[in-house]
């Protein structure tokens, strides 16, 4: 058995109930599972494994067990393989033993979310080990599935990433239409300090080198350079200096991230990580 995860890696439990819980109600609806409650004796008992059909990491079994949990109290939920590590293909991730028609009604509940969590684990891994020989951390964004953000996030976490801003609410990003509609950097910088707290950090957008120069002269925590071609980006980290964070961004892909992070910029956010990935593809095959 692997081991469990380090305690960046848990969730808030209430999270993971409100959405299971929603996510059950969804697929259960008014009448509940008619074909499994038709079939299966209630009292009936059975054992099943979630196998992954492909290599990835592992993210998201909280959920999984919980969507068996809500249907069956005293099921029996073993992790084999931890969230965060890695699993091969026709590897065992977790089993459950319970009630049958918990199991089988909570399915696809549970695979749903392990399957695309660990989706998201395994591209972020794969995006960590392109720049594991420069500073550079790959962190995710905004960019994801409306009330999941905050697992798809630890997703990213569990593939060995970091995690931007959660929302509009925990830091300031002054984005290219926030300058265009305050009538430029300097002006934008002047009204947020005056709004926000000393704790606030402060990142602006910039697409050139004379946006950037023109940052710098304010009070500011990180610049995001966005979209800057290999060239650019070398000559921003070297005018920047260490003062602040800088964050590459804007159509980063594979291919493609190591080449950005040998400029020397300390973080990549990558859009695709939340918005793009393909599923873990894993099963629950029965046992008994």
């Amino acid at each position: 058995m692997s081991e469990a995860p380090s305690p960046s890696l848990e969730l808030p439990p209430l999270l993971v109930e409100q959405a299971v819980a929603a996510a059950l109600d969804e697929d259960l609806g008014q009448a509940g599972d008619i074909t499994t409650d038709a079939i299966i004796p209630a009292g009936a008992r059975g054992k099943a494994e979630i196998v992954a059909r492909e290599e990835g990491i592992v993210a998201g079994l909280d959920l999984a067990e919980t969507a068996f949990r809500m249907l069956d109290p005293e099921v029996g939920f073993t992790r084999v393989i931890a969230d965060g590590n890695r699993v091969a293909a026709g590897g065992t991730i977790a089993k459950v033993e319970g009630l049958t028609r918990a199991l089988l009604t909570g399915e696809r509940t549970a695979l749903n979310f392990l399957n695309r969590l660990s989706g998201i684990a395994t591209l972020t891994s794969s995006f960590v080990a392109a720049v594991r020989s420069t500073r550079a951390r790959i962190a995710c964004t905004r960019k994801t599935t409306p009330n999941l953000r905050v697992f798809e996030k630890y997703a990213v976490r569990a593939g060995g990433g970091i995690n931007h801003r959660f929302g509009l609410y925990d830091a300031v990003l002054i984005k290219d239409n926030h300058i265009a509609a305050a009538g430029g950097i300097s002006a934008a910088l002047k009204m947020i300090r005056s709004r926000v707290g000393h704790l606030v950090k402060i990142e602006v957008e910039v697409d050139t080198l004379a946006q950037l120069e023109e940052a710098l002269r304010h009070p500011i925590d990180a610049v995001l350079l966005d979209n800057m071609d290999v060239a650019t980006l070398r000559k921003a980290v070297d005018l920047v200096n260490g003062r602040v964070v800088t964050e590459a961004s804007g159509g980063v892909r594979l291919e493609t991230v190591a080449e950005i992070a040998r400029t020397g910029v300390d973080v990549i956010s990558v859009g695709a990580l939340t918005h793009a990935p393909n599923s873990l593809d894993s099963s629950l095959d029965w046992t008994a």
